[in-house]
């Protein structure tokens, strides 16, 4: 399986039908082409709702041997009750995606940025008492965070902190685990992100982004890296640009 799996933030867009599904086909098939275009995906619809079992199962049928999904915990856990009396939801969450099997990529703990360091005991006692089956991002949004401590809690659990391209947070180089996850945001301020097309030229940052991403890949640590709609406004092509200035790397 490949080390480096690259994939947007959710894929059931219809202001891409003509540009990157074809234009005939149903919503229902659309991840089904999705998946023979790339080899994972970040699912956000799970940050809002768990979903049912059969929507699970329906996942794995849909999608090549070596697809991964990487899911978001639900906001009940990470934004509502930060991390307590959630220990029924997140046994729920866990036992729903573990359907996926082999096809499970990380799980991803996106915290809100009033979310701040003061919690920090708290997320270790969360951390220390999830299986240590899967993997786990952290992904926070208030610079307090960034210390030692941190830093140190993260290695001990072997929970990858996730890189972060959002004008919510500072830039973050450090690796914590042995696998990276990259979030490609971008600013919905400035971008609108359903109008099917790229909206931001950021070839030069895809560029710089390949470069980090290649030196990583050479050392064999493994990345998941996601575009939101919001980078470019049109994350199919940065998937691609990125793929490109890679292979260019390679040459």
């Amino acid at each position: 399986m490949s080390i480096l799996h690259l994939g947007t933030i959710g894929w059931s867009y219809n202001f891409w039908k003509s540009t990157f599904y074809p234009k005939k086909t149903a919503s229902k098939d659309y991840l089904a082409y999705y998946s023979q275009q790339f080899n994972t995906v970040e699912v956000d619809s799970t940050f809002y709702r768990i979903p049912t079992q059969p929507t699970v199962i329906n996942w794995k049928q849909q999608t090549p041997q070596n697809f991964l999904f990487s899911l978001k915990f639900p906001q009940l856990i990470t934004h509502i009750r930060m991390l307590k009396d959630c220990q029924y939801e997140t046994d729920v969450f866990l036992k729903t995606v573990s359907l996926l099997g082999e096809k499970l990529g990380a799980l991803l703990l996106q915290f809100p940025p009033n979310f701040g360091a003061e919690h920090l005991p708290d997320l270790e006692v969360y951390l220390q008492k999830l299986p240590k089956q899967n993997r786990y991002v952290v992904e926070v949004r208030n610079k307090s965070w960034l210390t030692p401590e941190f830093f140190s809690i993260l290695r001990s659990n072997r929970v990858a902190l996730a890189w972060a391209d959002s004008p919510l947070m500072v830039q973050i180089s450090e690796v914590t685990a042995d696998f990276l996850y990259v979030r490609w945001e971008g600013n919905r301020k400035k971008v609108n992100g359903t109008l099917g097309k790229i909206e931001v030229d950021r070839e030069e940052d895809l560029k710089v982004e390949a470069a980090k991403i290649e030196q990583l890949v050479y050392t064999k640590v493994e990345v998941f890296g996601y575009f939101a709609k919001y980078y470019s406004g049109y994350p199919p092509s940065d998937i691609v640009n990125l793929q490109k200035y890679l292979n260019n790397k390679k040459q």
